[in-house]
């Protein structure tokens, strides 16, 4: 089973979230779920994703195995009907697909109340307009002493139009979650300036069309971009302004107290 992992986590690196290439944010995103899937006080997980963009699969739900892992899918309609763009990056036979669980509103979670230990919220939040009322249903859902897990970009382009509303920051949501009772266990940043950079580039190479990109291949190639993204490990810190940092995305890890 350990090697089935290994393969789906390879693919989900390099063929769906390119994390070590060109989309360094969701290194941590996977670090920390790899992590927390470990947890043994976590036995009833609830994740909300846009599975349909990838198929209508959970990429996550594989390494909660033996769990009682329920997935939520929170694509929109208007989303839906394009068809699952993303759907090219899991198409790999040695990727895990497990079909999401149900298809229930994340404006209306129908679960019992106190009796989840784990909600994951991965990548998602910033295409929720009425995050707050989300936050308070996953509230009401969760056990006491029970965790919310967030991961969210810093930086990222305007996508999956218009329902794209929001770029939060670590600090803001540790507001929102203390302020309905949340404690603050963990939170975590990853990238630079560097990642924002390669990043940025390969948003950039988008635009150029095929007959003209090799004329820019130097600019572009992807050992450039890796090249950019090693340098966050080497220059950590901004000589000229002590209280400015350039994550390009966080997570956060809070209890509900």
């Amino acid at each position: 089973m350990k090697n089935i992992i290994k393969n789906h986590e390879k693919i989900l690196i390099n063929q769906v979230f390119f994390s070590n290439s060109k989309w360094p944010h969701f290194e941590l995103l996977i670090n920390d779920i790899k992590k927390i899937s470990k947890k043994k006080e976590f036995k009833n997980i609830l994740s909300l994703e846009r599975g349909g963009l990838y198929g209508g699969i959970s990429l996550f739900a594989p390494y909660f195995n033996k769990k009682k892992f329920i997935s939520i899918d929170c694509s929109p309609k208007k989303i839906l009907k394009r068809g699952a763009y993303n759907g090219k990056f899991v198409k790999d036979k040695k990727l895990i697909k497990i079909p999401l669980d149900k298809y229930n509103s994340y404006k209306n979670i129908r679960m019992k109340e106190n009796s989840i230990d784990l909600i994951v919220i991965p990548n998602l939040l910033h295409h929720i307009f009425d995050f707050e009322n989300l936050f308070k249903q996953c509230k009401k859902i969760l056990k006491k002493n029970g965790s919310l897990y967030l991961f969210e970009p810093t930086l990222r382009e305007l996508h999956q139009k218009p329902e794209d509303y929001f770029r939060f920051t670590p600090y803001g949501i540790e507001k929102c979650l203390q302020k309905l009772g949340f404690k603050i266990s963990k939170t975590n940043l990853n990238g630079g300036p560097f990642s924002a950079a390669a990043y940025c580039l390969d948003q950039a190479k988008q635009y150029i069309p095929n007959n003209k990109i090799r004329k820019y291949d130097n600019m572009f190639n992807i050992k450039k971009l890796k090249d950019l993204i090693k340098m966050d490990k080497t220059y950590k810190r901004n000589l000229m302004r002590k209280n400015s940092s350039f994550p390009v995305s966080f997570s956060v890890l809070a209890k509900l107290k």
